[in-house]
């Protein structure tokens, strides 16, 4: 065991309550959340900063000491990455996402660029119990997901949020909406269920006036998959329906056909049945009608509206209309008509 000071703590380990000097151990568990110290080992110029526990963006220097969780990452754009079989203190992995997941780098897109290296110090220990000197592995997260939680929102609605592929607009629709309807006097809460570990949609969220937020990372998943995205969002909509709100905001990290999970979710017949609309957010034209046919032809959904870069000028609107004969509302030039026909659709729910 030996001591370290850290220079930046990711966000992953928002729950873990770390001080700048750590104890580390040698023995490496390579585990999905296991929280480890890294030394970065080069420079960039872009994509180039963490996501500290604070929600702070910092930018990243050659020679930082970071914490980050191990994990892996399937992005469309971005980096593509593996958890590594084994590991020991001396080894090299990269820096997978802003959020501080950490793992081995499999391919990267051009736009970002080649990722941070970083040379594997050891695992953070945590002292759960007091006057205890024998550390254990920290962990991501503040609860553990049970195996197969039930779920119950207690009547409360529930407005999803479900995309083409990522970077799709559905955070910017998700704040809209929330923004709107907080205006309109509702208590909203929202959550994210899948993805890679980052805070700042959840956050951003808040700052439109979500009065409670939640996300997958806070049961200590890192990275969600087909095999845990529904226990994640049976857990979310569970816990954010304790607490009561007047709706809850769902957004569906990641696409349709991503690698996260979010097929799998939208497949579970009781979360379909806690969903009072569905909302799809899409990148063009052609992938708006592709998702509007995959939602009804794979999962029984009826979207209620097209929002997203689809929707971004009057030709898109009209395309949209044409094919798929659902509204088309852009988030950006019209947040507040988006909030309304949410709202509309809400009221129809609750006669």
């Amino acid at each position: 065991m030996k001591s370290v000071v850290v220079d930046k703590i990711a966000s992953v380990a928002q729950h873990n309550d770390l001080a700048s000097e750590l104890r580390l151990s040698k023995d490496i568990p390579c585990e999905e959340g296991i929280l480890v110290a890294a030394k970065i080992l080069n420079s960039k110029s872009r994509y180039n900063q963490l996501e500290l526990t604070s929600g702070r963006m910092a930018t990243v220097n050659q020679g930082d000491v970071i914490v980050g969780a191990l994990g892996h990452r399937k992005a469309l754009r971005g980096y593509s990455g593996h958890l590594p079989k084994s590991l020991k203190p001396g080894d090299t992995i990269q820096v997978l996402n802003i959020g501080g997941v950490l793992g081995v780098c499999d391919s990267a897109n051009p736009d970002v660029g080649a990722p941070f290296d970083c040379e594997v110090l050891g695992t953070v220990l945590s002292f759960p119990y007091l006057g205890e000197r024998i550390g254990v592995p920290a962990r991501a997260g503040f609860s553990t997901l049970e195996e197969e939680p039930g779920i119950d929102t207690k009547g409360v609605p529930v407005i999803a949020l479900a995309g083409t592929c990522m970077d799709s607009g559905k955070t910017a629709a998700a704040c809209a909406i929330v923004s709107r309807l907080r205006h309109l006097g509702m208590n909203v809460a929202a959550c994210k269920a899948t993805g890679v570990s980052l805070r700042r949609d959840v956050l951003a969220m808040e700052d439109a006036g979500a009065s409670t937020s939640m996300i997958f990372s806070d049961f200590g998943i890192v990275t969600t998959t087909e095999k845990n995205g529904r226990q994640i969002t049976r857990a979310l909509l569970t816990r954010l329906a304790d607490q009561k709100p007047d709706v809850i905001i769902l957004e569906l990290g990641d696409g349709l056909l991503g690698a996260y999970g979010v097929g799998a979710i939208l497949h579970d017949a009781e979360i379909r049945d806690a969903l009072t609309a569905v909302l799809l957010c899409a990148n063009d034209p052609v992938s708006a009608w592709g998702g509007v046919e995959l939602l009804r032809k794979e999962f029984q959904i009826e979207p209620a509206l097209v929002t997203g870069p689809a929707t971004d000028n009057e030709v898109g609107v009209q395309q949209i209309d044409e094919r798929t004969s659902l509204p088309a509302i852009n988030a950006l030039v019209n947040p507040v008509a988006l909030g309304d026909k949410v709202a509309d659709l809400l009221q129809k729910d609750s006669t």
